[in-house]
């Protein structure tokens, strides 16, 4: 088969062939048919994780088919459409996996693309555990930024604690941001998008937002205030500055959810306290987790804008997605 690697950290995008691997115990193998790129390939591209083994194949945002299944495999066979995120299994006895807190796991976390190799090849062998079943409506390139963007977005704003009618901010209008803002419309949330520049408003009202804030032209706390403030920011830049502007936007008992890591982040320790407004960073979730955010998606009609290449323009699409030039998500195809 085709495997796309990276040999050592800032080494290049090396495409090779490989024996197709076999799932072993409690594994299945997965005939890739895309494969998103996500920003944090850059953590296998740059050797940014200590404890990465190189060489190693990137990629936790995959759908295709299951094509072989290994010994102790239940409710899983082949045929079956399926993806694949950043969730790559957990241990099951550790104390945060006995709480259900699988993605904390102390043990033995997996990580798709990272701890073990990734989509960005023909084939690939995961766990049992980390696959989510793909609805039939959804196409594969569809489907796949959903696995990592899509999640980390849905899960985020159905676990932040706002309820329908409630207003909803979403702060920055890219690979995560597009998706937040449908996702938040679509749930029932009086959704305000905040990004930089007057041309990006259009979009952000053709995703379903009812409000735009032009950061660049406006003070984005104030204008959320004027509002009434927000229930919720979902803050899916990774600019610490962007975030700072943005906080004091937070109505009363307020949630602050970084999807972003940016390098520093200056809080007012007053606008927490004197509004009980809180900060709280969100992990995007497990194969479930992935379930049901493709479910909502086919429901809701909530759809990635996606670029699309083929394997062989791997570096190319890794260099459209790390420019930040890419509308809005970068997807590697491998047929």
């Amino acid at each position: 088969m085709r495997a796309i690697q990276v040999s050592a950290p800032h080494g290049p995008f090396e495409i090779v062939e490989r024996e197709v691997p076999e799932p072993g115990t409690g594994e299945v193998r997965i005939k890739v048919e895309a494969c998103g790129i996500c920003h944090s390939d850059a953590l296998v591209k740059e050797g940014l994780m200590p404890g990465i083994q190189y060489p190693r194949v990137p990629g936790h945002e995959v759908v295709g088919r299951i094509d072989a299944v290994g010994p102790g495999v239940a409710g899983l066979q082949t045929g079956q459409r399926a993806g694949v995120g950043w969730y790559g299994g957990h241990c099951g006895h550790c104390d945060s996996c006995r709480r259900g807190d699988f993605f904390a796991c102390e043990i033995a976390p997996q990580i798709t693309g990272l701890t073990r190799d990734g989509g960005y090849a023909d084939y690939m062998v995961c766990s049992a555990d980390a696959v989510a079943l793909v609805p039939a409506e959804l196409g594969s390139v569809e489907g796949a930024p959903l696995m990592c963007a899509g999640i980390t977005t849905f899960n985020a704003l159905r676990n932040s604690g706002a309820r329908g009618g409630d207003t909803v901010a979403v702060l920055g209008l890219g690979g995560l941001g597009h998706l937040g803002v449908q996702f938040a419309a679509k749930m029932g949330f009086r959704t305000i998008a905040i990004a930089r520049g007057s041309d990006k408003e259009s979009l952000a009202l053709q995703l379903g937002a009812r409000h735009y804030i032009d950061s660049q032209a406006q003070d984005p706390a104030a204008e959320l205030r004027k509002l009434g403030g927000a229930r919720v920011i979902l803050a899916t830049v990774t600019n610490g500055d962007a975030m700072s502007a943005a906080m004091g936007g937070l109505a009363v008992n307020g949630t602050f959810m970084i999807l972003g890591a940016p390098e520093s982040l200056t809080v007012s320790p007053g606008l927490l306290l004197q509004g009980r407004r809180s900060i709280k960073g969100w992990y995007s979730g497990t194969s479930i987790d992935s379930q049901e955010t493709l479910g909502f998606s086919v429901l809701s009609g909530v759809r990635s804008m996606n670029e699309v290449f083929p394997m062989a323009r791997v570096t190319e699409a890794y260099d459209r997605m790390m420019s930040g030039k890419a509308r809005f998500r970068v997807v590697l195809t491998m047929g």
